[in-house]
């Protein structure tokens, strides 16, 4: 029994938004300088569902991550000019390709080495998939290869903490020290100097009413529409895709009177701060134990190999870590998480290439799972 219940909209609500509060206020202080906000976010959204004061599952986690995440994508690129985005980082897409091979190589390395039973071959094709595409691709090769339903959830839920795990490491990355020594980053260092003069740029821009409420309404009409694109036409697992594509129309159709709207952006990354939080509300931490153990620690493994690799392949390629880490992160958690990570670090011209890259892993990542699998078997 939660001490909070599933059904409290409106203390989960509270909870979840002051979580989000707390990331910003960590955000400005000495503490935050070390370990980022969105660390603590999830730590202790984690640490209160894991000792019973707020659920697991809910339907408020489910409107935050159905509802406000995809509202949150529009505001995210209402500035997002297309022609300095792939002028600065287009390398964001050879990060991608280095971590969805590393993904393979990682599963391949682990089948071999640790035992899987008989379901092997069918879950190193699924991990593959889930961790270059995302969930939907994980579904769609548990269905192409044949996995039983009993199969497929401990499939999942031994999968599920290790993505949680994946996220935690990627958002905790850019404030680990030896690691940014180790793989340096222009972007990083540029993101914290313009971090130092937020203050600042908030007393000269003041939030406008009128803005605000004129960036909701482009966010519902374009997720609207996108909505309906993909039900009827394109399929579901398209959604975000078709969001991208209206905003990014939208954007670089008026720069100028979008470059004009005040506090769009902003709205767009306190969405990101509060779906961070349900994130980790829903990490079950000891739900590994009543599943498979031995797919718990393949999936670990495939996620420190990938990081290994993405990590080694940027020192020698002279890649700005920043870069890495949305490539990693389109492959491991999908295009609306990476947003979140790009938005929370405060690199506004990687949201963009993470969304796109992460689209990309939705389209590629059934096809590699199917072939791994083949491959394996």
């Amino acid at each position: 029994m939660n001490v909070i219940a599933g059904d409290n909209v409106f203390a989960l609500g509270a909870v979840l938004c002051a979580l989000a509060w707390l990331g910003f206020w960590i955000d400005g202080t000495h503490i935050g300088k070390k370990v980022a906000g969105v660390v603590w976010v999830l730590s202790g959204a984690m640490l209160l569902s894991n000792v019973g004061v707020i659920p697991f599952t809910s339907g408020v986690y489910d409107f935050v991550g159905g509802t406000l995440v995809p509202l949150a994508i529009p505001m995210l690129l209402f500035k997002a000019d297309l022609r300095r985005i792939f002028k600065e980082s287009g390398v964001v897409l050879i990060t991608f390709s280095i971590a969805s091979t590393a993904v393979v190589i990682g599963a391949v390395l682990g089948f071999y080495l640790l035992d899987l039973g008989k379901s092997g071959t069918r879950v190193a094709g699924v991990y593959a998939s889930g961790w270059i595409g995302g969930a939907v691709n994980f579904l769609a090769v548990s269905q192409a290869v044949g996995l039983t339903p009993e199969e497929f959830s401990s499939a999942m839920g031994a999968g599920s903490p290790v993505s949680n795990i994946a996220l935690l490491l990627l958002v905790l990355i850019p404030s680990t020290p030896w690691l940014v020594r180790f793989v340096p980053s222009r972007i990083i260092r540029d993101a914290k100097t313009v971090r130092q003069n937020e203050t600042a740029d908030r007393i000269v821009a003041p939030l406008m009413p009128g803005h605000i409420i004129g960036v909701f309404a482009a966010s519902f009409a374009i997720c609207a529409v996108s909505n309906y694109l993909a039900v009827n036409h394109f399929g579901a697992q398209y959604g975000i895709l078709l969001i991208s594509v209206l905003s990014l129309a939208l954007a670089n159709l008026i720069p100028d009177r979008m470059a004009a709207v005040n506090g769009d952006f902003e709205l767009g990354v306190i969405l990101m701060y509060v779906f961070f939080a349900a994130v980790g509300a829903g990490t079950n931490a000891s739900a590994f134990l009543v599943t498979a153990m031995h797919f718990f620690f393949y999936g670990l493994f495939i996620i420190l190999v990938h990081f290994i690799i993405v990590l080694a392949a940027a020192k020698v390629l002279k890649l700005d870590l920043a870069d890495v880490i949305i490539g990693s992160g389109a492959a491991l958690v999908g295009p609306a998480v990476t947003a979140a990570i790009a938005t929370s670090q405060g690199w506004r011209n990687l949201v963009t290439p993470g969304i796109l890259c992460g689209i990309l892993g939705y389209a590629v990542g059934t096809f590699i799972g199917v072939a791994l699998t083949a491959f394996l078997s």
